[in-house]
């Protein structure tokens, strides 16, 4: 099971570099895991910046996956991942869910890297000369 972040999730959709190298990483539909607020900031950032069909497009796709809502248990951990690295409090959700769903974290973002279950992958920056 993998659950891909809203970062890695626009490299991917944008196809930057960054999301060239994050396709082959990408899961199947049966083992990719959606937390809700990885829906709730996908739903955010497509909608600001690509427009309502391509947000409504990609959220109906999310809902093929395995789809995993805030729940007690989730929040609780989200509150020690807090405590314990640092994390934001969507971060924290988004990495509390992949913990107890047994699922490997797919991402861009920095402040995860190093914590156990997460597969990083820097942003490459696409320099002009």
């Amino acid at each position: 099971m993998r659950l891909v972040d809203t970062s890695a999730w626009i490299e991917w959709l944008i196809g930057s570099p960054t999301g060239v190298a994050i396709a082959p990483l990408i899961p199947d539909q049966s083992g990719w895991l959606v937390p809700t607020m990885v829906q709730l900031e996908l739903a955010k950032w497509l909608t600001r910046e690509k427009g309502d069909d391509l947000a409504d497009q990609v959220l109906a796709f999310s809902q093929t996956c395995q789809v995993a809502p805030l729940d007690t248990p989730t929040a609780i951990l989200a509150a020690e991942s807090c405590r314990t690295h640092g994390l934001a409090t969507a971060d924290a959700v988004i990495y509390a869910t992949a913990r107890l769903h047994g699922a490997d974290l797919l991402t861009c973002d920095a402040h995860f890297e190093g914590l156990s279950g997460v597969i990083y992958l820097p942003k490459v920056s696409m320099r002009t000369s």
